[in-house]
């Protein structure tokens, strides 16, 4: 599942656009973080991330961890900010960021 060049840079260009839909502070990847993770890429495929931490070995410890809890690719990190995708194969047109920002 790993992205092209291509890929990545269309999805940053969407990804400038998006604020953060999820926020991860000290207490880690929680359940509730989890299920929100899940809810947020099934609805939007491209989500972006706000990591409240700010050790940044800690933080990009956390985000690899994220990305492999939510069987996603990661697309950019700058800074405390992530940009996750993971494809819905049954998008919605109307919630998808992917759909809704195409040219």
């Amino acid at each position: 599942m790993a992205l092209t060049n291509e890929q990545k840079k269309h999805f940053k260009s969407i990804g400038h656009h998006l604020k953060p839909v999820l926020t991860v502070a000290e207490n880690g990847l929680t359940e509730g973080v989890l299920a929100e993770l899940e809810r947020a890429l099934n609805d939007h495929e491209l989500i972006k991330v706000q990591f409240r931490l700010t050790e940044r070995d800690d933080r990009r410890a956390l985000i690899d961890e994220l990305a492999a809890a939510g069987r996603c690719e990661l697309v950019q990190v700058i800074g405390k900010m992530a940009l996750v995708y993971r494809r819905n194969p049954k998008p919605n047109k109307n919630l998808s960021n992917i759909h809704r920002y195409q040219a």
